[in-house]
């Protein structure tokens, strides 16, 4: 049977880019900003380009807060791309405004402490132990465009809780979180509609597991 994936079109991010590349991963998707139809679908993407501050009112005018959640607690697949990952944290600061995520992670976006900024182009992962994400994927590379990322996870449950997937790249003498898996929410920095055979892999997982 054929996944149902909602891309959510909340104003922000490479939307037709996106909604094509699920397409070859082999889902059913739209592009909707309909809450019956986002809640339904087997999986929900959310794409994200630009400040994180305009990325969260463009997805507070959708209800797209709310929508997230609600997926969440009904155990329903999420997955985030880019600033649509970093709006998953509790708050961003860029350019000395510090703005309000959706708190599903705890944790700040800021900027990138390295001698070239933005951080873009191809890059290495260090997937954590036990991703699906990244099955098929050792060694590949993908593409990033960002300035801002999360230089520290926090979130840190007790053992008796499943625990993230959490995957790290290094850019100059530091590290960032460049994709989690928790549960039924994922999120990627980096962008993997535009990273390539590597990229259609990850989201052919993605789609596995609807």
């Amino acid at each position: 049977m054929t996944a149902k994936v909602a891309v959510l079109d909340y104003g922000s991010g490479n939307l037709r880019s996106a909604v094509r590349a699920v397409e070859r991963a082999g889902a059913e998707v739209v592009l909707t900003t309909d809450q019956d139809v986002a809640l339904e679908a087997d999986g929900l993407l959310v794409p994200g380009v630009g400040a994180f501050a305009a990325c969260m009112e463009g997805l507070r005018a959708v209800d797209g807060e709310r929508l997230i959640e609600k997926r969440l607690i009904a155990n329903r697949p999420v997955m985030g791309i880019c600033v649509g990952m970093q709006i998953l944290f509790a708050q961003g600061i860029e350019h000395g405004v510090r703005a309000d995520g959706c708190g599903e992670w705890p944790g700040t976006v800021e900027q990138l402490q390295a001698p070239v900024v933005p951080h873009m182009g191809w890059n290495t992962v260090e997937p954590g132990a036990g991703s699906r994400m990244f099955e098929g994927l050792e060694d590949a590379s993908f593409y990033f465009v960002h300035s801002y990322g999360v230089r520290e996870w926090l979130l840190d449950p007790p053992p008796s809780f499943p625990q993230p997937v959490v995957t790290w790249t290094a850019y100059g003498e530091e590290r960032f979180v460049s994709a989690v898996e928790n549960g039924p929410l994922w999120a990627t920095q980096f962008h993997p509609e535009k990273s390539g055979d590597a990229g259609a892999q990850l989201l052919r997982n993605w789609v596995g597991t609807l």
